[in-house]
C-alpha cells in the first residue's frame, strides 16, 4: 500500500532540507548507507537481553551485530566497554545515574542556562527531581569560560557521588584534566558527555576524555554522522577505578529502563562509525571547526556578541541582548527561519529572560559541512545573519505576557511580507541547491 499522504509529507521535507541550510548544532545528515540500514528486517526483530545472554530465540545474527558494534565503537574512541543499546542521549545518561547513584545522591552538572543538558541534573529533569542536583556555571572572564576554583569549592562542599563535564551549549573545548583533578578530590565519578563532540574527537579536532574521566556517554548522530541512537562507554580508568562498573551499565540499561534494544538502530551505528573510522572522515571533522570558526568570525564583524568570544569545535553561541534586550532570540530564530536559515533559539550564560524566550541562538556547522560547504560559505552565511538582524533589531520582547503575545503575531506577519528577507531566502535557497543532500 502506498500511503501518499505520508509519501507527501517526505517531499515537503525533504524540500525544506534541501533548499535551506541546517545551522542547528545536534543535526546531522546521515549518509544513505546508514540511513538504508535503518529499514532493513532488523526492524522486526525483539533481542531483550546481551549477545549469548537473550531472553528470545532467534537471536544469532543479531548478537552477530551487536558484536560488531561494539568493537568498532572501542577502537574508534579507545576504550575496554561499550553499550550499544540506549535508545537515545538522554537515557543513556539517566542510566549512568542508575548505575553508580542512589536515588537523592548528590550530583553535580553544568546548569542549563550555562550550556549545560537537562540531563545533568536540571530541576524539570528527572536527573534533578530523583538526586540532589548541584549546577556549575560559567564564568565569562576566564580563558575557556570555567572558573575551576569556584566548581571545586562546589564540590567540596557538597561531595557529589557523580560530576558531569560536557554540554550542549558550549562553544569553547573542554579541559578534562582540571574536572579529573576535581574528581579525585572529592571522590566522585566523572562522567563525560561528548554527544555533540563526539565526531570532533574521533576525528582529531577535539581532544579526547578517554583518559581523564571513568565513563563517556554520546549520541550517534550529531557529529558521528549515524542513526539516533546512544552510547555508554566505560574508559580504562573507569575500569581500574570500578571493576564491576560494566555490569551496573549494562543493568541500568536493561531491564534498569529499558526493554529490547532496536537491533535496526544498532545495525545502523555499526555502519556509521565504519564511517567514522576512514580518513575522509578526519579530514570532514577538521572542516567542522574550520567552518565554526570562520562563521564565528563573520558574526563578529556583523556586530553580535559571542559567548567565549569565538568556537573551537562545531557550535557557535549568540548573545542578542547587547542588540535586542532580553529575550530576543525568539525574534531572531523566526526571523532565520523565514530566510531559509534553521537554527534554535537559546539561552545564554547570565539568562535575563526564560528558556521559551531566552536571549541567545544556538547554531554550528556540522550539517552545512556534510553537504560539501567550505569556509567562503560560511563567510556568506554570516553576512545573511546580519542582514537579518538589521531587518529586526528594533523589535524587543515585552514583560507583560499579553502584550508578547500580541507583538510576537504582528511580528510573524511582518516576517512573512518583510521584502528584505524574502530576498534572502531566494539567496538563501539559490546557494543551498548547489549543494546536494548527502
Amino acid at each position: 500500500m502506498i500511503d501518499k499522504q505520508l509519501l507527501k509529507f517526505v517531499a515537503a521535507e525533504k524540500k525544506r532540507q534541501k533548499e535551506g541550510i541546517e545551522l542547528i548544532p545536534s543535526e546531522n545528515f546521515a549518509s544513505a548507507a546508514v540511513r538504508s540500514y535503518l529499514s532493513t528486517e532488523f526492524v522486526n526483530k525483539y533481542s531483550e537481553g546481551y549477545p549469548g545472554k537473550r531472553y528470545y530465540g532467534g537471536n544469532e545474527v543479531v548478537d552477530e551485530v551487536e558484536r560488531l558494534a561494539q568493537e568498532r565503537a572501542k577502537k574508534l574512541f579507545g576504550v575496554p566497554f561499550v553499550n550499544v543499546q540506549p535508545y537515545s542521549g538522554s537515557p543513556a545518561n539517566l542510566a549512568v545515574y542508575l548505575a553508580v547513584c542512589k536515588p537523592g545522591d548528590s550530583i553535580m552538572g553544568q546548569g542549563l542556562t550555562a550550556g549545560g543538558h537537562l540531563t545533568h541534573g536540571h530541576p524539570v529533569s528527572a536527573t534533578g527531581i530523583f538526586y540532589t542536583s548541584h549546577q556549575y556555571g560559567v564564568d565569562p572572564t576566564s580563558a575557556d569560560l570555567f572558573n575551576y576554583d569556584e566548581i571545586l569549592k562546589l564540590a567540596l562542599e557538597h561531595k557529589p557521588k557523580l560530576i558531569w563535564v560536557g554540554a550542549t551549549a558550549h562553544p569553547l573545548q573542554f579541559n578534562y584534566k582540571k574536572f579529573s583533578e576535581i574528581a579525585e578530590k572529592v571522590g566522585a565519578v566523572l562522567a563525560a558527555d561528548i554527544s555533540h563532540i563526539a565526531g570532533l574527537i574521533v576525528g582529531g579536532a577535539h581532544p579526547s576524555p578517554v583518559q581523564h574521566v571513568h565513563i563517556v556517554t554520546t549520541t550517534t548522530h550529531k557529529t558521528l554522522r549515524g542513526p539516533r541512537g546512544a552510547m555508554i562507554m566505560v574508559t580504562q580508568k573507569g575500569l581500574d577505578a570500578y571493576p564491576d562498573l560494566p555490569e551496573r551499565i549494562n543493568k541500568a540499561v536493561f531491564p534498569g529502563l529499558q526493554g529490547g534494544p532496536h537491533d535496526n538502530q544498532t545495525l545502523a551505528i555499526a555502519a556509521a562509525l565504519a564511517e567514522a573510522s576512514t580518513k575522509q572522515f578526519a579530514s570532514y571533522a577538521k572542516q567542522i571547526v574550520k567552518n565554526s570558526v570562520t562563521l564565528a568570525d563573520e558574526l563578529k564583524k556583523q556586530g553580535m556578541t559571542l559567548v567565549g568570544g569565538t568556537s573551537q569545535n562545531h557550535l557557535i553561541l549568540v548573545d542578542l541582548s547587547p542588540q535586542m534586550g532580553p529575550g530576543a532570540g525568539i525574534f531572531m530564530q523566526k526571523a532565520l527561519d523565514a530566510a531559509g536559515l534553521t537554527m534554535n533559539k537559546n539561552t545564554v550564560p547570565g539568562e535575563k529572560s526564560s528558556p521559551f524566550y531566552p536571549s541567545g541562538i544556538r547554531l554550528g556547522t556540522p550539517a552545512a559541512t556534510s553537504r560539501g560547504m567550505k569556509t567562503g560559505d560560511m563567510k556568506k552565511i554570516g553576512i545573511f545573519m546580519g542582514r537579518v538582524l538589521k531587518e529586526i533589531k528594533e523589535y524587543r520582547l515585552p514583560t507583560d505576557k499579553e502584550a508578547r503575545l500580541l507583538l510576537l503575531k504582528k511580528y510573524t506577519e511582518m516576517i512573512a511580507h518583510n521584502a528584505a528577507i524574502k530576498k534572502i531566502r531566494t539567496e538563501v535557497r539559490a546557494m543551498a541547491k548547489k549543494f546536494p543532500l548527502p
